[in-house]
């Protein structure tokens, strides 16, 4: 059976709306995800972009899949008690590598520090990014607006990647997976419904978070991709840009 990782937040629910397949499920935040499927404890999960740059000589990407937005994505904010210009130290989240070096990415001047300690502005991703946009009265920046902004393109902030040796039937697995996406858009109400029940948000509010989420990993996205990992290596936080190396030759999504 395949070992299916899983990011144990809302943006998953489109991805495992429907999905037909005989697979062990494996939550856990994206830097857990990162570590286990590195280490070998996955066969395949969604990666926090940088983190299969750095690991790439060992990973293999399913053609199809990522995470990605083209603009606004609402769940990866900078909350910023300043203007963008003057921030000069950021607390960032230990959840999300891809998020932390987009944030070095836009704004290089700012020291980063653990989250929790007093700064300018604070990185939330995710689940508690989404919660503080109900609740914290402070400017929210989002970091995927920015992105669009600064570049023209989309951002992946994560891919799907298997380690080496692959294992048997990710090309049925990633069949299913796209097939699921597929379904979720063709019946946005009940996602959204089932999302809202599973992690307390507002059905409409869930609803209008799915729109502004890419899990088709096409041509603009792989632009997009590299582009950011050419920007993380000038900051400083890649040696090299790897060729992107798929499980196998991708097919029409």
């Amino acid at each position: 059976m395949v070992k299916l990782g899983r990011i144990s937040y809302v943006n998953m629910a489109p991805v495992f709306f429907r999905v037909d397949a005989d697979v062990e499920e494996i939550q856990g935040v994206p830097t857990e995800l990162n570590r286990r499927l590195i280490a070998g404890e996955l066969d395949t999960a969604p990666i926090s972009s940088i983190e299969y740059a750095r690991h790439a000589d060992r990973l293999r990407l399913l053609p199809r899949l990522c995470v990605a937005s083209e603009g606004a994505v609402d769940s990866i904010q900078l909350v910023s008690r300043k203007p963008l210009e003057q921030v000069r130290a950021v607390a960032v989240t230990p959840e999300s590598a891809t998020s932390v070096v987009l944030t070095k990415v836009l704004l290089p001047e700012a020291e980063h520090v653990p989250l929790g300690v007093d700064a300018d502005a604070k990185l939330l991703i995710g689940d508690a990014a989404l919660k503080s946009a109900f609740e914290d009265p402070t400017p929210h920046y989002d970091l995927g607006r920015l992105w669009l902004e600064r570049t023209g393109l989309p951002m992946v902030f994560a891919v799907w990647a298997c380690p080496e040796p692959v294992c048997a039937g990710l090309s049925e697995l990633e069949d299913a997976l796209v097939d699921s996406v597929r379904q979720a858009r063709a019946q946005p109400e009940t996602l959204a419904r089932e999302a809202s029940d599973r992690y307390g948000y507002p059905a409409g509010f869930l609803a209008r978070y799915f729109e502004k989420l890419r899990y088709r990993f096409g041509p603009r996205e792989r632009a997009g991709l590299m582009t950011f990992l050419e920007l993380a290596r000038d900051v400083g936080e890649l040696d090299e840009v790897p060729e992107l190396r798929f499980v196998r030759e991708a097919v029409p999504a």
